[in-house]
């Protein structure tokens, strides 16, 4: 298995979660360093040796490439998990791509595209993308995703961003179920974590809150349990598929329909898919 972004917030859980079971789990991430010190105390945690460290930058399509290309086993689960949220200015990757957009959404898409032939390899494999009630706050802006025109606000940024983590859990369930590859997404839920540090901190009532171990439960369901096995192009909230709403509502709940239509799921993939220049 390989968790992008394991070795901070929910990720270090989930990577903890996985290799207590007895997966073989890398930790893909952008400071090798420090993920190599959070590896070592998780194989001490989880009497686990086969926890490991490769570099990954997901904004970065020449990281994601190289990351690629560097693999050469069956992968039975991809959790995309790491993420950056509401940044403050308007920032772009070397690509001239929104940084929210690049990092959250198309840097794992072309991730899971680049390891599509040893995820089939599996013979039964799953990819995990870690969205957000975020999600609920606007669809992708399909004519202006880089905010080239649009005045750039840090939430619908993320909103889109986690939008398109769940159309791609959608595409993936339409395109990739005959390889036997189920795809789908969730929302963690609030989590003190370093990921709001450009909010000024987690604002959620205590009551709403989750631990990191919380937070971790539904990736790793989605990972691993034999109750998710064949069930594909689905969004998930505290463990159970979260139902579809009609408007967004306070608290923040479920997943808005354009989240889950099929036509916007095909145009985001086949969007994606030349923003990268790789094959469908």
């Amino acid at each position: 298995m390989i968790v992008t972004g394991g070795a901070s917030g929910i990720g270090i859980e989930t990577v903890k979660a996985l290799a207590a079971s007895g997966a073989d789990v890398t930790i893909a991430a952008r400071r090798v360093d420090a993920a190599e010190a959070v590896a070592g105390d998780l194989r001490a945690a989880t009497g686990n040796p086969g926890i490991h460290v490769r570099a990954l930058d997901v904004a970065d399509l020449s990281s994601v490439r190289a990351f690629v290309a560097g693999w050469d086993r069956p992968l039975h689960a991809l959790i995309n998990n790491a993420g950056v949220m509401a940044l403050p200015t308007l920032d772009r990757n070397a690509d001239g791509r929104e940084l929210q957009f690049a990092t959250n959404y198309l840097g794992h898409f072309a991730l899971t595209l680049g390891l599509h032939p040893w995820l089939k390899a599996a013979q039964g494999a799953r990819v995990v993308s870690v969205s957000s009630t975020g999600s609920l706050f606007g669809s992708v802006q399909w004519d202006d995703l880089d905010f080239r025109f649009t005045s750039y606000d840090p939430v619908l940024a993320y909103g889109q961003s986690k939008t398109a983590c769940i159309l791609m859990a959608v595409g993936i369930a339409r395109k990739w179920s005959a390889d036997r590859i189920t795809g789908n997404a969730l929302n963690p839920g609030a989590i003190a974590t370093n990921l709001q540090r450009h909010t000024g901190g987690l604002r959620t009532p205590e009551h709403l809150r989750k631990t990191p171990e919380q937070g971790a439960a539904t990736s790793v369901l989605l990972a691993a349990s034999p109750l998710l096995e064949g069930i594909s192009g689905r969004y998930f909230d505290h463990c159970e598929e979260a139902e579809l709403v009609a408007e967004r509502a306070t608290p923040l709940q479920g997943v808005a329909p354009y989240a889950r239509d099929p036509a916007n799921a095909d145009r985001l993939w086949d969007m994606a898919t030349a923003m990268i220049g790789g094959a469908k």
